[in-house]
């Protein structure tokens, strides 16, 4: 199954930016999962779990008797997340794998995959290797950011449009399917399953203790080299190590409410 690189990279500064993130998400990951059918004592399968911040929110929903299994191809995501489970989460276990090369002694309840398919090069293809993982009956799921469109502010701050645009730049360099959220319904179509149930959400951040400021430079930060790469901007044009305060004098200064990408949700039973 081709995808693309991940340009994001598995640093321990990316890792960190991953758990900011996971925090931001949470709410609405876990909305996800409820609604989607999650109760306790399924069986879980977390594709390309990074960290491990979706794992481990699924084995609290699914606690005390059910049991969650991540996969990465990365082992170094891997030891983060196994080190960050020891305390509290005995019904996770970790694997290294591909979704396609993954094999497991029997079917699970439901399979979930946060940012995954904008990494594919073929979404309908890794949907179809998640449901061949799921039990008949069960659910596969997946939360996707919108790679595409603006990022704007209430009163407009043009710091916070620019430093999107160049977040979606180093990104769309690299990603063949960079709008997977909001072509869900279509890739579940081509992958052979039934038309999921779809909610989007958008995280809105302001005021000087947000951390949406945070998310939006330690992701630029981690993108910087493709950025340069690209020609979309130079190191001295985007000033990383103040672009944060940056962000939150510009944003607070007006009381403005920034708007983060689009969160796409989707699910559908086998």
């Amino acid at each position: 199954m081709p995808d693309v690189p991940y340009v994001l990279g598995h640093s321990r500064a990316e890792l960190r930016r991953l758990m900011l993130q996971a925090a931001i998400l949470r709410p609405i990951t876990a909305r996800l999962l409820r609604e989607a059918g999650l109760t306790p004592g399924m069986r879980v399968l977390d594709l390309g779990c990074g960290s491990a911040d979706v794992a481990m929110l699924a084995a609290e929903l699914v606690a005390p008797n059910g049991a969650v299994v991540g996969i990465d191809r990365s082992a170094e995501a891997l030891a983060v997340a196994r080190e960050r489970a020891t305390a509290g989460y005995a019904n996770i276990e970790f694997r290294e794998s591909a979704a396609e090369d993954f094999v497991d002694q029997a079917p699970f309840d439901l399979a979930i995959g946060r940012y995954v398919l904008v990494h594919q090069g073929n979404p309908p293809a890794f949907i179809r290797s998640a449901a061949s993982h799921v039990r008949r009956g069960g659910i596969v799921a997946f939360h996707e950011i919108g790679i595409y469109g603006e990022c704007q502010a209430f009163p407009p701050v043009a710091l916070w449009q620019q430093a999107w645009s160049w977040i979606a730049a180093g990104l769309r360099s690299v990603m063949v399917h960079p709008d997977a959220g909001g072509r869900m319904i279509a890739h579940f179509h081509d992958a052979g399953l039934k038309q999921p149930t779809m909610l989007c959400e958008i995280p809105v951040g302001g005021g000087p203790d947000s951390p949406i400021y945070a998310w939006m430079a330690l992701t630029l930060r981690s993108l910087l080299p493709q950025v340069e790469k690209i020609g979309a901007a130079t190191a001295a044009e985007i000033d990383i190590d103040t672009l944060e305060d940056r962000l939150r004098n510009a944003v607070t200064a007006v009381h403005g409410e920034a708007l983060c990408p689009l969160q796409f949700c989707g699910w559908t039973k086998l």
